[in-house]
């Protein structure tokens, strides 16, 4: 990092940022480990219309979560909105693991899904907010490494609290266990001690400058940024920012956004919300059962498999934020797609000519690799630093609102696309997409790394 910036101080308020990072990783898959407990407590072990309502709950809560926080963060700021979700990640750890009703269940699990919406929303256009530009890329990208860590420390603490179920075990005598009665109640209870230790950092962390002097509260923005760069440095950024929002009229974000002048990079931030989701890797981590199934695996084997592709998915992040802002942003995004349709090429003739075993479990890991150090953390870096200042909560909450829209698509296309055509055939689509996303990508992004927000706004709003 750059000597001149307190590196000590950027690197503080980042952590606390991404912690909101982590507590969507953490309450998105916590709830995997408890499945197989809670369904026979609340008595929905053999109703699917309960499973998949329970399941996907949260995911309703993500998509207005994440479209309340664009009308809200505008006005009310950044930080008032991440104390906010840090509220009700507590609020919902709590509440999920202390009902007896499944109404009670799935409306915690809604309340999650909400703060899960601002958490993805608000993190990583906070730390871009407060970044330097030489370094915007490495830090943005620590929002990603939490998630991934969140994701990992929820399929650790399932493990841990999860007391070992003996073998020809019978559902009666599953509920009748710890684990039925209270296990999969402590899964969510441990959620609360990231969310509390959340919640109390963030009161200790500054606004957004760049909001504050959207807001004409000039003096209090440059002290903030005098603090992260020195005076030199507050004096540049606070002008260049007067200057670049003065260029775009105050009124109702959403309507502005809306408006000709941010059509292009309004559709570039949506289509890469997009084009994350729908490139296919997280069928993988959704259906990973199914997928190693396919390929031969036994269930023990398919569980160490999961642990491979965590594992993973973490290294590979770390290499994301080595070389995004040393490589730049578009070069990963091309990387990453055109990497992903060859793997996919492959992934699908391996399922069509009947390879197994090993074979499969390098591709498949191969793929989470090129994501974990591309399109999963760089798509994040770029939507967070394309929209102009004024207007950023609005446009962030519609692209993030596309991504989870995305997610639940492709989260429901997959088992019925699997049914009729084969998991051959569905890689094989996967592959187009990618391709597609390289020809978009190549054609309307340009390269954003080492560029202030201010610069990248008058690139980009023409």
């Amino acid at each position: 990092m750059d000597k001149q910036f307190n590196r000590y101080y950027l690197f503080s308020i980042t952590i606390v940022s991404a912690m909101g990072g982590l507590l969507f990783g953490y309450d998105w898959v916590v709830i995997g480990g408890a499945k197989p407990f809670y369904e026979l407590f609340f008595g929905i072990s053999d109703q699917p219309f309960w499973q998949g309502l329970v399941m996907s709950i949260a995911l309703v809560g993500c998509l207005v979560g994440a479209l309340l926080t664009g009308m809200f963060s505008d006005k009310y700021g950044r930080k008032k909105l991440l104390i906010i979700a840090a509220v009700l990640f507590v609020w919902s750890a709590i509440g999920t693991g202390a009902v007896s009703n499944i109404w009670w269940l799935m409306f915690y699990r809604l309340i999650g899904g909400f703060a899960i919406g601002i958490a993805s929303n608000l993190s990583p256009m906070y730390i871009a907010e407060v970044s330097p530009a030489n370094m915007r890329g490495r830090l943005v990208s620590i929002n990603q490494l939490t998630i991934v860590l969140g994701i990992l420390l929820a399929q650790i603490a399932n493990w841990l609290i999860a007391q070992p179920v003996p073998e020809n075990s019978t559902p009666s005598d599953i509920l009748a266990s710890w684990n039925g009665q209270w296990g999969w109640r402590y899964m969510f209870w441990a959620e609360n001690v990231p969310a509390v230790l959340f919640l109390v950092m963030a009161f200790f962390i500054p606004e957004s400058p760049r909001w504050l002097m959207s807001k004409n509260m000039d003096a209090k923005a440059e002290h903030i940024l005098e603090k992260i760069g020195g005076r030199e440095y507050a004096e540049k950024e606070c002008g260049d920012i007067r200057n670049t929002i003065n260029d775009v009229p105050e009124g109702e974000p959403f309507k502005t956004v809306f408006g000709k002048k941010f059509r292009k990079v309004l559709f570039l931030g949506v289509f890469l919300a997009v084009f994350q989701q729908w490139c296919g890797i997280n069928v993988i981590f959704n259906y990973a059962q199914e997928i190693f199934s396919a390929a031969g695996y036994s269930v023990s084997d398919i569980l160490m498999n999961i642990v491979v592709t965590g594992i993973t998915n973490v290294l590979f992040t770390f290499v994301a934020m080595y070389t995004v802002d040393r490589w730049g942003r578009r070069h990963l995004l091309l990387f990453g797609s055109a990497g992903l349709a060859l793997i996919y090429l492959l992934m699908g003739g391996a399922y069509y000519f009947g390879f197994s075993g090993l074979p499969l479990l390098i591709i498949v890991v191969a793929a989470i690799a090129c994501y974990a150090m591309s399109l999963a953390p760089v798509m994040w870096v770029v939507v967070s630093e394309i929209f102009p200042t004024r207007v950023r909560g609005a446009a962030m909450s519609i692209a993030t609102f596309a991504l989870w829209a995305a997610c639940f698509l492709l989260t429901y296309s997959f088992p019925v696309l699997n049914s009729a055509f084969g998991p051959a055939a569905i890689f094989w689509l996967y592959g187009v997409i990618c391709v597609v996303g390289y020809v978009v990508i190549r054609k309307y992004l340009p390269e954003t790394k080492g560029k202030s927000l201010e610069e990248l706004e008058r690139k980009l709003i023409k």
